[in-house]
């Protein structure tokens, strides 16, 4: 499961509209970089470090150990091809990841397909509990500073990244102070010492920062 992606368009579209509630640029690229998160977590994609045949800190390809997830298919087979910086990545595969991702979450009738004025589309989330319990998640890492699970982390990280947490909240000024210490601390990778962490965390934590970093330069 592409948990991470999905959570993270989930949350973005559960809203009166049923509209992605981030403007398309942003959106492609945090999505993009979701998967590549979720690949990340999944131990099937690391950044490059000395000794490896690819410049340090480009996106590698690892061994898969069983079938890769379909959403995140295309973004494994891509670095399969070559090692790319995250931007490179990014940049390649953003066009096509928000498609993706909509199709698998309403064939797995996570969401539905209702056509709208303007040769628009809505997507409502037909089960609002995956995505009401995600949004607590959030709320809970940022307001009560609860150790976050890997995959909330990864949708705060990377929202913080593209200043997209104002997708999700609403706050005064006093508020949003609170929240970017609180995101900036969690995308800074402090989530891994929260709890008990293993090489996959330790590896999402890792593919995180270089991925935030292209996300903000």
């Amino acid at each position: 499961m592409a948990r991470i992606a999905e959570d993270l368009l989930l949350l973005l579209l559960d809203n009166a509209s049923a509209q992605p509630c981030l403007d398309k640029a942003r959106r492609e690229r945090v999505l993009t970089a979701a998967v590549l998160l979720d690949l990340a977590h999944a131990c099937l994609i690391r950044p490059a470090v000395d000794g490896d045949p690819a410049p340090a800190g480009k996106l590698v390809a690892l061994t898969p150990r069983g079938r890769v997830d379909p959403v995140a298919e295309p973004a494994f087979r891509l670095l399969q091809r070559r090692a790319l910086s995250p931007r490179s990545a990014v940049d390649k595969l953003r066009r096509r990841t928000e498609n993706t991702l909509l199709v698998h979450l309403e064939a797995t009738g996570q969401i539905a397909r209702t056509p709208v004025a303007h040769r628009k589309t809505a997507w409502p989330v037909t089960n609002r509990d995956r995505a009401a319990h995600a949004r607590s998640q959030v709320l809970s890492a940022l307001f009560d500073r609860q150790p976050p699970a890997p995959a909330t982390a990864a949708v705060i990280t990377l929202l913080h990244a593209v200043d997209g947490l104002g997708a999700l909240l609403s706050l005064n000024d006093r508020g949003w102070r609170w929240v970017h210490g609180r995101a900036g601390e969690i995308a800074l990778g402090s989530w891994v010492d929260e709890s008990p962490t293993g090489l996959a965390e330790v590896n999402l934590a890792v593919t995180a920062s270089a991925i935030r970093a292209a996300l903000t330069a």
